[in-house]
């Protein structure tokens, strides 16, 4: 019998694709193909959910071609997609509109009006054991009946982008503990829809009616819709999984599923998680008590700028990722006194949604390319020490940092991630954590093993990329940290 499963990540970049041997633990090929962005004023980032769709087939069809095997040897399938997206269906199933993105900040006064009604952070923190951030899935929904009464009335059905994958894959419609977490209208400890908000922003229920129904993290959304497995090519007996957001797969996929281990995401947006057995009220707002996909919670912190300005400074510049990496080497730790506040997206952690990104100490002297590109990646990373520092007031241990993302392929960001936190960092083998947690989960709903199993087998760290902190470069960054930390105070008043 073979032991060959596909795992799918549906990112804001593109989606990738990848063929996993559970067996053996090797990822066999993988394939990738892009989205685009559709941008505007106040914050709007919205994407055709139709690209999602020929992206993921494309993306399979270059997967199972650079592994060398037939779509009919795949047993199961494993969906990892973006958190907090908004995917609106009619009673025909057909898409209502763009899909809202996790880093769309254009409902921010809908976020801080759903706070004030449910008695403000405690309120929340109370209410879903997390404080709704402009980016979850709820302020989106209100929003929508704000500036589209008429797309709003004809809503049938409310997914995220993970759950409308899987229902164009199944044909059912369900979400997942994980993911759900992201809605705002989820009760992380007791793991159900809280449908008072619903009615709050609908009072003809019309939104209670539209969720779909909620599965474990084990158990398989169901099989592959016959006409989509021959669209694929794939085996029309493979079992779809529960799937999840890419944070909840990406932590599978680095074997983050039992407590003492961080994982931290370089990708356009950063994160940093844990496993935790128990939810726990955090006490701090910017703390996001997730569920995991495997069974327990996921304390995570987003900051929603990372790859995406570094790109945005090279694209200005006019550099290669090579020429990027070789400028930034060549500054001193702190750009001999640049500081960058990377917010082009406004900021979820700091928690400043309606900041502008700006550059600081700028004199003829330190005004020049090298510096530019060494301050978007500190300036970035800050931002991470300062979600990291966060979880470790509330006690979680960070003896490790297991880094992934585009980011995590540079040497220097590594290094500098290492001394910023003042942490051992290593990286995963497989960059693409959340289509392998995805290809893992897979595997795992249709028992090929216990979880623990499978990322013992799955899960490899290329020891060649460990990175440990140099006590020189880490008191020169606190220099730096404290200097950013106090910007930060003052555009927080």
């Amino acid at each position: 019998m073979n032991h060959l499963f596909l795992g799918i990540d549906c990112g804001t970049q593109g989606t990738k694709a990848l063929i996993l041997d559970s067996q053996s633990g090797q990822v066999l090929g993988q394939g990738s193909a892009p989205h685009t962005l559709i941008q505007g004023e106040h914050g709007r980032r919205e994407q055709d959910a139709a690209q999602w769709l020929q992206a993921l087939t494309t993306a399979t069809q270059q997967a199972l071609a650079a592994a060398g095997v037939s779509g009919q040897q795949i047993r199961g399938i494993g969906v990892s997609g973006q958190q907090h997206g908004l995917v609106l269906l009619d009673a025909q199933g057909q898409v209502l509109r763009p899909a809202k993105l996790w880093c769309d900040t254009e409902s921010a006064p809908e976020n801080r009006q759903l706070l004030e009604w449910m008695g403000g952070e405690a309120g929340s923190l109370q209410r879903l054991g997390l404080v709704i951030a402009p980016g979850y899935t709820v302020s989106k929904l209100l929003w929508t009946r704000h500036h589209h009464r008429q797309v709003f009335e004809r809503i049938a059905h409310i997914l995220l982008p993970h759950d409308y994958l899987n229902y164009w894959l199944t044909g059912r419609l369900c979400s997942e503990y994980g993911d759900a977490s992201g809605t705002g209208y989820f009760n992380v400890r007791t793991r159900q829809w809280d449908l008072e908000i619903l009615r709050y922003i609908d009072p003809e229920g019309r939104l209670e009616h539209a969720l779909p129904e909620l599965i474990d993290s084990r158990a398989p959304a169901g099989k592959l819709r016959p006409e989509i497995a021959r669209l694929l090519g794939l085996n029309p007996e493979a079992v779809v999984s529960s799937g999840g957001g890419d944070n909840m797969l990406g932590a599978i996929g680095t074997g983050n599923i039992e407590p003492g281990i961080i994982t931290m995401s370089l990708g356009s947006s950063g994160t940093v998680y844990a496993f935790d057995p128990q939810p726990q009220a955090r006490p701090d707002a910017a703390v996001a008590n997730f569920c995991s996909s495997s069974g327990g919670w996921l304390p995570l912190i987003c900051t929603l700028n990372l790859t995406n300005v570094t790109g945005a400074i090279r694209e200005v510049l006019g550099l290669s990722l090579d020429d990027f990496n070789q400028l930034a080497r060549q500054a001193p730790i702190g750009a001999e006194g640049i500081s960058m506040l990377p917010f082009l997206n406004g900021e979820r952690v700091p928690a400043l949604p309606g900041a502008t990104g700006s550059i600081q100490g700028l004199t003829l002297t330190n005004f020049n390319q090298a510096n530019l590109c060494r301050a978007a990646i500190e300036g970035t990373t800050f931002g991470l020490r300062y979600g990291l520092d966060l979880l470790r007031r509330d006690g979680l241990q960070s003896h490790t940092i297991l880094l992934v993302g585009g980011g995590s392929k540079s040497s220097l960001w590594r290094q500098i991630v290492a001394d910023i936190m003042d942490t051992r960092v290593i990286c995963a083998e497989q960059s693409e954590a959340a289509a392998l947690g995805a290809a893992i989960q897979a595997a795992w709903c249709t028992g090929e093993g216990t979880l623990e199993q499978l990322c013992q087998r799955c899960v490899r760290l290329d020891h060649a990329s460990e990175t440990r902190p140099d006590a020189n470069n880490v008191a020169a960054y606190e220099q730096s940290y404290v200097r950013y930390r106090l910007q930060v105070a003052a555009l927080s008043e």
